[in-house]
C-alpha cells in the first residue's frame, strides 16, 4: 500500500471536556465530531508536561522532558534531538510546519523541510523560571487573573491574526503539493498545522461568540478554596493570582463562553484543512490526527490555565481518522510521546530507524481497533510555581501524583472522575499506593533532576542577560520568501503562471 499522507492539526490549551466529540452538551465542534465519527477517539490521552514548550518537545521527540532537559518555556530544544519530522523525511515524506511549536534555541525547524510561518512566542531564554525564588510571581510574562477578567468579544487580536495566517499558509502549502503532483512529484506529505486557540486570553470574534448563549455555558463543577487545595495547586493559585484576586461569577462565565467560542473557531480551521484535502483529492489517502499540547482548568477546582496534573489540565483530545484507522474509541491511557512511534509506523518504518531511544509506543494497534496491553501515561512538570519536580503516573483507572515536598495524591478516575477524593491513605488502595511510591523512587532521582533544572535555569538567565545586551542574533523564525518568484513575473509567461497555479489543472483534452 502506498504511504499515506499525514496531517496533524494541533490546538493550544484545549481540554477535551469542552468538545462535542468528547461529550460536552453544547460545544459546537462539527468538524472534530465528524473525524471522531469516522475514526478513533482516544479517551485517556495525556500531555507529558502541562506547559506549552515542554509538552511540544515531548510530542516532537517521543521522549520525556527529563531525558532531553526540556523543562520549561525557555528550555532549549537541542538540535541533536531527533524528531518525527526527521524520521518522516528519512522515510520519503515532504514535511512542513505551519504555526506554533514554541521552539527555543537557534534551530527553528527541527527536521521540517518547510516552515511557512513564524512562531507566536519568543525563541530565546527570556521566560526562564527561577527555582531559587520559586514562590515569587513572575509579573512580566506570567498568567494572571486580569487576563480572565478581560475575556469577551473583539474583532481582532494577535491570536486571531496568527491563526488566520497559520490556516492560510497550511492550505496554500497543501495546494502547492497538489500542484507539484501534476508536475510529476508524487512524494507523500506530512503537515503539522498548529494553532494558538483556544489558549487565553479568552477573546473571541462575534461570529463565534454568538454561536453560544448564556444557557450553553456551565459554571465550574467544583471550586475549592485556597485552604482546601493540595500544596502544589495552592502554589499555582498564588502564582496566577487566583488565591487573592477572586473572579465574579459573571467574569468566570464570560471567560468560559469565550473559550467555547474559540474552541469552535479552532474547529473551523479543522474544517478548512479537511476541505482543502478534499479539493486536492488527497483526503482518502491522508491520516488526520487532531490533538493539543495540554488542557485548561478554566476555573475547575478554582484553578485556571494548566501547570498541574488534574484532568482538565493534563488530558488532551486525540482523534485519528483515515486509511487503516478503525471507527471507535480507545480507553487505554496514552500520551503525546506515543505519536512519534505511531507516525513512523504510519509512514512504513520501524523502530530500527531511531537515532535515540524513545519513551513512547505506537498507538496503531489501538487505532486499528485491536487490543493493547499498555495502559499508561507518564507526566513530569519542572517549570514555574514549584521548587521540585512533580511527577504523574496514570495507569489503568488510577492516577498517582508525586512531589518530594508535598503529600502524595492518588485518584481512582473511574469511581471519582472529578478527583475530589485523595485515596492515598485509604486501606483499599494501600497496595497500589505503595507500588506507585516505589515506582517513582525507582524511575526518577528527584534530587538529581532538581539540581539539573536549577543549573540550566542559572545558565539560561545569565545567557539571556548578555543576549539582551547584544551578544547574538535573535532566534525568532522568519519564513523565507522570494517575491520575485511569486504570482506573475517576467521570468515566465502569463500563460505559464496561470497553468502552474491553477488547480485542478486545465484538461489537455480541452
Amino acid at each position: 500500500m502506498a504511504q499515506p499522507n499525514i496531517v496533524i492539526i494541533m490546538a493550544d490549551q484545549l481540554a477535551p471536556h469542552f468538545t462535542g466529540a468528547y461529550g460536552h452538551r453544547s460545544a459546537k465542534t462539527p468538524h472534530l465530531d465528524a473525524l471522531a465519527a469516522r475514526g478513533m477517539r482516544f479517551d485517556a490521552a495525556y500531555c507529558n508536561s502541562p506547559l506549552c514548550a515542554p509538552s511540544r518537545m515531548a510530542f516532537m521527540s517521543g521522549q520525556l522532558i527529563s531525558r532531553i532537559a526540556g523543562y520549561d518555556n525557555a528550555s532549549e530544544f537541542r538540535a541533536s534531538v531527533p524528531t518525527f519530522a526527521h524520521y518522516l523525511k528519512a522515510l520519503g515524506y515532504r514535511t512542513c510546519l505551519s504555526g506554533k511549536m514554541h521552539f527555543v534555541g537557534p534551530d527553528q525547524k527541527h527536521g521540517f523541510q518547510d516552515r511557512v510561518t513564524t512562531d507566536i512566542y519568543p525563541a530565546d531564554f527570556a521566560w526562564t523560571p527561577d527555582w531559587e525564588a520559586a514562590d515569587e510571581r513572575i509579573d512580566k510574562w506570567y498568567h494572571n487573573m486580569q487576563t480572565v477578567k478581560e475575556s469577551g468579544v473583539a474583532h481582532a487580536t494577535y491570536q486571531i491574526d496568527y491563526d488566520d495566517e497559520v490556516g492560510f499558509a497550511a492550505k496554500r502549502w497543501l495546494f502547492d503539493r497538489a500542484r507539484d503532483t501534476t508536475m510529476g512529484d508524487t512524494l507523500p506529505f506530512a503537515l503539522v498545522a498548529s494553532f494558538i486557540h483556544p489558549h487565553d486570553p479568552y477573546v473571541a470574534r462575534p461570529e463565534w461568540w454568538n454561536l453560544y448563549d448564556d444557557r450553553d455555558v456551565d459554571p465550574p463543577a467544583h471550586i475549592l478554596a485556597p485552604k482546601d487545595q493540595d500544596p502544589f495547586a495552592r502554589r499555582v493559585m498564588d502564582g496566577i493570582e487566583a488565591s487573592y484576586k477572586p473572579l465574579t461569577d459573571t467574569e468566570t462565565h464570560r471567560a468560559r463562553r469565550a473559550y467555547l467560542a474559540n474552541v469552535s473557531y479552532f474547529d473551523s480551521k479543522i474544517g478548512e484543512i479537511v476541505q482543502t484535502l478534499e479539493e486536492t483529492g488527497t483526503l482518502e489517502n491522508t491520516v488526520l490526527i487532531v490533538t493539543a499540547d495540554h488542557g485548561d482548568m478554566l476555573g475547575e477546582r478554582g484553578l485556571w490555565f494548566k501547570m498541574n496534573f488534574f484532568e482538565h489540565s493534563a488530558r488532551i483530545p486525540l482523534v485519528m481518522a483515515g486509511p487503516g484507522i478503525a471507527e471507535g474509541s480507545a480507553p487505554n491511557a496514552c500520551s503525546l510521546i506515543d505519536l512519534l512511534p505511531t507516525l513512523i509506523e504510519i509512514g512504513g518504518g520501524d523502530l530500527s530507524i531511531l537515532g535515540e531511544p524513545v519513551d513512547g509506543r505506537s498507538l496503531m494497534s489501538l487505532a486499528r481497533g485491536e487490543t493493547d496491553p499498555v495502559d499508561e501515561a507518564i507526566g513530569e512538570y519542572c517549570a514555574e510555581m514549584t521548587p521540585w519536580p512533580v511527577f504523574m503516573i496514570r495507569r489503568g483507572s488510577l492516577k498517582y501524583i508525586h512531589c518530594d515536598i508535598d503529600p502524595p495524591q492518588l485518584y481512582d478516575l473511574v469511581n471519582d472522575p472529578a478527583e475530589l477524593q485523595n485515596v492515598v491513605e485509604d486501606l483499599a488502595y494501600a497496595d497500589a499506593a505503595r507500588a506507585f511510591a516505589a515506582e517513582v523512587a525507582e524511575r526518577w532521582d528527584s534530587a538529581a533532576l532538581r539540581a539539573d533544572v536549577m543549573a540550566t535555569q542559572a545558565s539560561r538567565r545569565r545567557l539571556h542577560a548578555v543576549m539582551e545586551a547584544g551578544a547574538g542574533e535573535p532566534w525568532d523564525y522568519t519564513p523565507p520568501r522570494d517575491a520575485s518568484t511569486e504570482y506573475v513575473r517576467n521570468t515566465v509567461s502569463w500563460d505559464e503562471a496561470s497553468l502552474r497555479f491553477r488547480y485542478p489543472p486545465v484538461s489537455k483534452n480541452g
